[in-house]
């Protein structure tokens, strides 16, 4: 199915020339599922697979009666060292599933608890581009973006003159917090909403899923990692071309494969665009896009240690 006939742009909102554009569904949902965020109260965990932990796998338990979506890039806090989610993962009801995730805390292997909190946050577009160009020939490969988010962990510290003693991607939005939290309202959740478009500079990223109520409960998680990239990018003149590029990604040839919970994995990989999304029964659940580096367009803004590795 076309995106383009799935997603609708909203109006764009433009601040210190960062722009975030809503994305609104064009069809009525038929999947249903809760968020980590809804899940985690009511009996649903995540662990390590087993007492001496394995970096890039973790353990989900999902007691409920309920799918439970995991987004790509969502950081869980806690037991041997954080992490972040490597796709997209729809966890069956009654369930056990194995997920695929990176480590965003070099500097700890020890256990703060048993089970995995979720962050505020999720990893900033940067990272995640990175993370996907890396699995984009191989999604579920365990440990094949490690290196890669481990670079770009250290890269946004410094940028951000974040200290961490374990080198944690979570105490560089700590050391921005103040920063993160004037800018939060300057980009509101619309009503209705299902997905954002995000464009700093020549970078943009887009995020969607088929729920708005899903999305809403996301979306601040999103925003702080929005910001965090924009924090070094401000008062830029807009190129974001927002038209063109869900175009771009419409056009990107797309491919499909297993994934590591309920529906189809999908990949798309083109010269300009790069992005990667879940399916089931033929429905669009969760769609994720990134301007490929140093593909960015250029165009005036257009509305419309111990461990197993």
């Amino acid at each position: 199915m076309p995106f383009d006939s799935t997603i609708q742009l909203g109006e764009p909102v433009s601040h210190r020339g960062v722009i975030v554009a809503p994305l609104f569904p064009r069809r009525t949902p038929a999947a249903a599922y809760v968020t980590l965020d809804e899940a985690l109260p009511l009996g649903f965990s995540v662990t390590e697979v087993d007492e001496a932990g394995l970096v890039p796998e973790l353990a989900v338990h999902n007691p409920l009666d309920r799918n439970v979506l995991l987004y790509d890039g969502e950081e869980l806090l806690g037991a041997k060292q954080n992490r972040i989610l490597n796709v997209t993962v729809l966890v069956a009801a009654g369930s056990n599933t194995a997920i695929p995730v990176s480590c965003v805390e070099e500097g700890r292997w020890s256990a703060r608890s048993a089970a995995f909190g979720s962050a505020s946050h999720a990893a900033p577009p940067d990272l995640r581009r990175r993370k996907g160009e890396r699995l984009s020939a191989d999604p579920l490969a365990l440990g094949a973006a490690q290196h890669e988010v481990w670079d770009a962990v250290r890269e946004t510290a410094e940028l951000h003159g974040a200290y961490s003693n374990t080198m944690a991607q979570a105490d560089t939005y700590r050391t921005r917090e103040a920063d993160l939290a004037s800018l939060r309202g300057a980009f509101p959740l619309q009503p209705g909403q299902s997905g954002a478009l995000l464009a700093t500079g020549d970078a943009l990223c887009l995020d969607y899923v088929s729920q708005p109520n899903s999305f809403a409960r996301l979306y601040p998680k999103l925003l702080d990692g929005y910001l965090l990239d924009a924090l070094g990018k401000f008062d830029e003149e807009p190129r974001d071309g927002l038209s063109e590029f869900l175009a771009a990604v419409d056009a990107a040839p797309r491919s499909h494969g297993p994934s590591a919970g309920l529906g189809e994995d999908v990949r798309l990989v083109a010269e300009t665009v790069l992005g990667s999304g879940l399916e089931l029964d033929g429905e669009l659940i969760q769609l994720c896009a990134f301007t490929r580096q140093g593909h960015g367009p250029r165009t005036r803004i257009t509305r419309p240690s111990g461990r197993r590795l």
